[in-house]
């Protein structure tokens, strides 16, 4: 799941908004590192008294990045699989559907879902308001708190899984 996520290092002259996107990249190419390359057994491997997965993370995300999107850029509503789920009756239904969905949906998913945020982002300034609530600059430390605080579960569900462990993948 790495191959489609590169980040280049900071240059020492970056702008506050380029080094808010590079914090987001960088969390972005180390959740894809590990929650890579497994197949649906490790995906949905679960470790108790938690009943979090991989998978679930996965889409989980996938779901926040589209939910973000939608939420405080583009005001579109948000498409399949979201439009079809019942959040209300079923507040976690991305975390127990991502346990048993097949990998390369999960990974479809998500790569969609960031490939529309980047695509928002990318006509936005940092202090520009949002269409509903704070501003980019806000946005972007919001996305990448959700990143960081997953990035963590992650490390702990794919050590377990394989013994896979290390801050970012090898170049």
């Amino acid at each position: 799941m790495t191959d489609k996520i590169v980040v280049e290092e900071l240059s020492p002259e970056a702008t506050e908004t380029e080094a808010l996107l590079f914090a987001l990249e960088r969390s972005r190419m180390q959740f894809a590192w590990k929650t890579g390359g497994l197949d649906a057994a490790g995906l949905s491997r679960t470790h108790p008294p938690s009943t979090m997965t991989l998978g679930g993370l996965i889409k989980h995300l996938a779901l926040i990045e589209d939910y973000y999107t939608s939420k405080w850029i583009t005001g579109e509503p948000m498409g399949a699989p979201w439009d079809r789920a019942d959040f209300d009756a079923d507040p976690d239904w991305e975390w127990r559907t991502g346990a048993t969905d097949r990998p390369d949906e999960l990974y479809a998913l998500w790569f969609g879902a960031v490939g529309r945020t980047r695509k928002a982002m990318s006509s936005i300034r940092p202090e520009q308001p949002s269409i509903k609530g704070p501003n980019f600059r806000r946005l972007l430390v919001d996305l990448h708190d959700e990143y960081a605080r997953h990035v963590g579960h992650a490390d702990l569900l794919r050590e377990a899984i394989d013994g896979l462990t290390g801050e970012d993948p090898p170049r």
